[in-house]
């Protein structure tokens, strides 16, 4: 019996060695491939905005995460609402750990909702993870003639856009597809750090699709005080109690065809700041990545700078951003139709 015990053992302790060997193995390799080198982060807008300011502290931290600890920088891609950067990453971009990059959440749900000639499959990048879950609004300026939502129904309204398939232009064409709201989508924009000062030079008179998360970052002094906005529609299926007096756009549906849109549409808001490579990066490296970027969500300096830059941090991992992304091309055929139907009847001017 002790024999048999001692034997056990033995093989216990020996699968144990062969798993520490492995494990020493594995982070030996990352170690050696990312040492001296320099991972490249694509910001698919121009800088100032709130995707560049996310990539840019999520840069002061990940490599530190990452075995080699590879010096990080930033290089800002904006066209097409971020699309150029995503068409650039899947197709151009070393596909060996070195380059990642974030782009416009609805940029994945494009090929399958949108008309912007995509060239990539969003089920076959390698998602690292997404920093937040964010709230986005339908605001103007208290300069607009616009006061409420009703007066969109009503009165022109000047809002931003970056390009088809971004969240300010695609929540545009859908309140307007939907509800024949008098939004006239002036687009091309690098960023939302040139519409911000597009609004402020009297150009707009806002932006639908605009994240809460960057308002706060970017413009406190809009969020109260003599030049706070009016908070129009919150792009989500519930009232936020943050702007709980603010009806959110699914409560203004009155048929289940449009309700079943909006859902489709705003479940890119859970996947708000995404970060991916292009397809077949070597599975052991972007396992690191992934695993880094979860350290990195949890390391105290990164989360104490978010907090200073007001920015939300609530992740996503990597695995569970694929996840989505598969789930969302599974949708029904016919609420993807309607979608598609929505934004090119809200998309004509």
């Amino acid at each position: 019996m002790i024999s048999i015990i001692h034997k056990t053992v033995n093989v216990f302790l020996l699968i144990l060695s062969y798993l520490y060997m492995a494990f020493t193995a594995r982070a030996d390799e990352i170690s050696d491939f990312y040492q001296n080198k320099t991972l490249t982060l694509i910001v698919g807008y121009s800088a100032g905005g709130g995707y560049d300011i996310y990539a840019r502290t999520l840069a002061h931290y990940l490599g530190l995460h990452i075995a080699g600890q590879p010096k990080i920088i930033i290089q800002n891609m904006p066209g097409a609402g971020s699309i150029a950067s995503a068409n650039y990453l899947y197709n151009v971009a070393a596909k060996d750990g070195t380059v990642i990059g974030t782009f416009g959440r609805g940029v994945p749900m494009e090929p399958l909702i949108g008309f912007a000639k995509t060239q990539y499959d969003a089920t076959q990048f390698s998602w690292i993870g997404s920093i937040a879950n964010e709230l986005s609004v339908c605001a103007v300026t208290q300069k607009s003639k616009i006061k409420k939502w009703d007066d969109a129904l009503k009165m022109d309204v000047a809002v931003g856009g970056e390009g088809s398939g971004s969240d300010p232009d695609t929540y545009a064409m859908m309140v307007r597809g939907i509800f024949k709201a008098q939004f006239r989508i002036v687009t091309g924009y690098p960023g939302g750090n040139d519409m911000t000062l597009a609004i402020e030079r009297g150009e707009l008179d806002g932006r639908c699709g605009w994240s809460w998360g960057s308002i706060k970052a970017t413009r406190p002094d809009w969020i109260s005080g003599p030049n706070k906005l009016n908070v129009l529609l919150v792009m989500s299926t519930e009232r936020n109690p943050e702007l709980a007096d603010i009806p959110s756009v699914l409560e203004k549906a009155d048929n289940d065809n449009d309700r079943d849109v909006i859902k489709l549409i705003v479940s890119r808001q859970k996947v708000a700041r995404p970060f991916a490579g292009p397809p077949s990066i070597p599975a052991a490296r972007l396992k690191a990545l992934q695993q880094a970027f979860i350290e990195t969500m949890k390391d105290n300096a990164f989360l104490e700078e978010a907090k200073a830059l007001t920015l939300e941090v609530s992740p996503l991992s990597g695995q569970d951003v694929t996840t989505l992304i598969n789930d969302l091309y599974k949708s029904k055929p016919q609420s993807v139709e309607l979608a598609r139907d929505v934004i090119a009847s809200g998309g004509k001017q």
